[in-house]
C-alpha cells in the first residue's frame, strides 16, 4: 500500500519537521499488519513528497489471528486486495507512524504545525465503495480539491468497465495535523470495512480524530456508521458525542440549567449562561475602553457577532485552531468588514496578535491540556501582551447543581479539566505575577452561596 503527501510551503523541507522523519533516511516500523517504511522521494526548497508504503503479509494477518478469519471462500486469504490496496490496514499505519504529527504537536516548528500549508495527498489504489463521486462528498467538504479516478477492472479489455477503486488526489490548504486525521478516518469509510475486530473503544478514536471536522460534515451520520463497522449501538454514542461537539463552537442555544431557580415556570425566558458570559466580556471590554479585540478560540464567530453590534470596538481578529469552525465564522460574518479571521493556536505564540486592546479566552482554557498552559500563557500575556486579557471557564464546584450531569463528569467531554474556584484563582494569580499583570475575578451566572456562579471570568490587566 502506498500514500504520498506532498507540500510546496517553503521551505517545503520542513515537511519533515511536520511529519518527525528525517528526510534524510528510510525509516521502518513494525506495525499490526506488517511493516511500514517512510521514506521522501522528493526533497527540496519548493516541494517535498514524503510517502508510507506499508508492506501486508495477506496470509500471516489470517493464520496468526490478526485480520479476519471468515473470507467468504476457502482462498480469500490468498486472494484479495490486501498488499496494495489502501485500507483500515492503512490507517493503523498511519496513526502508528505519523501519530505526533496527527496530533498537531512539533516542538522544532510549533507556529507551523498550526498553520495551514498547501498539501497534496495520493493513494494510488483505493477501494472505494460509492463510486468516485463519493470519494468528493466526503473530502470535498473539507476544503479539497478531490480528482478520484476510476481504475480498470483491465486496461486489455475496456469493455469490462471499471472496478470498485480509484486513483485518489487530493489538493488543498489545511494544518498537515488535520489532513492526516481526516484521512485515518475516511479510508476505511471509502473501503466500507475494517480489517480488525471493532469494539467500543473505536468510539473514542473517531472522536479523537474527527472532533474538529466531522461533527459539523454533511456526511457525518454515514461516516460515522461505516467507520464503526455498522454496529447501530456504536454509531448512535458516536453521533450523540458528535452531535455535543458541533454544539459547542456556538452557544446561542439557551442552557436551560442555569438561571431558573427560584423563578415561576411563566416567568419570562430568563438569559442563558452563553447570553449572560457575551453579556459579562462586553462589559468588561467597555469599562476598558478597548476598541481593538481579539476573541482567541473564537469558534463559529458568535462572541465576535455580539461585538460587532457595538461601534465602539473598530477592530475584531478571531482566531481558532479549527479551519471549519472558520468557515462556518466566515458564513456568518460574511458582511462585516471589522472582522478578520486568522487560523492559529492559543499556545503558539504570533505576531499577528501583538499591540491590540485586548483578548478573550471564553471557555477556552478548558479545552487546553494542563502541561501545555505554560505555553498558553506564554503566547497571551507574554508575546501578545494586550492591556487587558479576559478569561472564563467552568466554576467545577457549580456542576453539583446540576442533576444532568453525571457525577465526576466534565460540562463537556472534550474539556482537559475543569478548575475549582480556588485552582483558577492560584493559576490567574500565578500568571498575572509573571507577566506584569494585576487580576481580579467576576462571578457570571446565579450565584449559589455554597458552590459559587457557574462560570468564572478573570481580568486581567496590565500594569505599568
Amino acid at each position: 500500500m502506498l500514500l504520498t503527501v506532498s507540500t510546496t510551503h517553503r521551505p517545503a523541507g520542513d515537511l519533515g519537521f511536520l511529519l518527525h522523519k528525517h528526510p534524510d533516511r528510510v525509516q521502518r516500523f513494525e506495525v499490526a499488519a506488517g511493516v511500514a517504511h517512510v521514506m521522501y522521494p522528493e526533497v527540496g526548497d519548493e516541494r517535498c513528497t514524503a510517502a508510507l508504503v506499508l508492506e501486508v503479509d495477506p496470509v500471516d494477518l489470517v493464520r496468526s489471528a490478526r485480520g479476519p478469519a471468515g473470507e467468504g471462500f476457502s482462498l480469500g486469504q490468498y486472494v484479495n486486495d490486501r498488499p496494495y490496496a489502501a485500507s483500515s490496514l492503512l490507517a493503523v499505519a498511519l496513526g502508528r507512524v505519523f501519530g505526533t504529527a496527527m496530533k498537531g504537536r512539533c516542538d522544532a516548528r510549533p507556529e507551523l504545525a498550526a498553520t495551514a500549508i498547501p498539501l497534496e495527498v495520493h493513494v494510488p489504489v483505493l477501494p472505494c465503495r460509492g463510486g468516485p463521486e463519493f470519494a468528493a462528498r466526503l473530502f470535498g467538504p473539507l476544503g479539497w480539491a478531490v480528482a478520484a479516478n476510476p481504475i480498470p477492472l483491465d486496461p486489455a479489455f475496456p469493455a469490462w468497465g471499471d472496478s470498485r477503486y480509484v486513483d485518489l488526489r487530493l489538493a488543498g490548504t489545511l494544518r498537515l495535523a488535520d489532513a492526516l486525521a481526516q484521512l485515518y478516518v475516511l479510508l476505511p469509510v471509502l473501503d466500507d470495512a475494517k480489517h480488525y475486530w471493532v469494539s467500543g473503544d473505536e468510539i473514542d478514536k473517531l472522536v479523537r480524530a474527527g472532533g474538529d471536522w466531522l461533527a459539523a460534515h454533511p456526511e457525518r451520520q454515514l461516516i460515522t456508521t461505516r467507520y464503526l463497522a455498522h454496529q447501530r449501538g456504536y454509531a448512535a454514542a458516536a453521533e450523540a458525542r458528535l452531535a455535543e461537539l458541533d454544539d459547542r463552537p456556538d452557544p446561542d442555544e439557551p442552557d436551560e440549567r442555569v438561571g431558573r431557580t427560584g423563578h415561576d415556570a411563566g416567568d419570562e425566558r430568563l438569559p442563558s449562561l452563553a447570553e449572560q458570559r457575551r453579556a459579562a466580556i462586553l462589559g468588561e471590554l467597555r469599562a476598558a475602553g478597548a476598541a481593538r479585540v481579539v476573541d482567541l478560540g473564537c469558534g463559529e464567530g458568535t462572541l465576535l457577532r455580539a461585538l460587532l453590534a457595538d461601534s465602539a470596538f473598530t477592530e475584531l481578529v478571531g482566531v481558532d485552531v479549527s479551519v471549519s469552525a472558520l468557515r462556518r465564522a466566515a458564513a456568518r460574518l460574511a458582511e462585516a468588514q471589522r472582522v478578520r479571521l486568522l487560523h492559529g493556536s492559543v499556545t503558539y505564540a504570533d505576531d499577528r496578535l501583538a499591540g491590540f486592546d485586548a483578548v478573550v479566552l471564553s471557555e477556552v482554557v478548558e479545552h487546553v491540556d494542563p502541561p501545555r498552559l505554560p505555553a498558553l500563557a506564554a503566547a497571551v500575556f507574554g508575546a501578545a501582551r494586550p492591556a487587558t486579557v479576559l478569561v472564563t471557564t467552568p466554576n467545577a464546584e457549580y456542576n453539583v447543581r446540576w442533576d444532568t450531569l453525571p457525577a465526576g463528569e466534565y460540562r463537556h467531554p472534550d474539556h482537559r479539566f475543569e478548575w475549582t474556584r480556588a485552582g483558577f484563582a492560584a493559576w490567574s494569580e500565578q500568571v498575572a505575577a509573571a507577566h506584569g499583570y494585576a487580576v481580579r475575578h467576576v462571578p457570571v451566572g446565579p450565584v449559589d452561596t455554597e458552590v459559587g456562579a457557574p462560570t468564572q471570568l478573570a481580568v486581567f490587566t496590565r500594569g505599568s
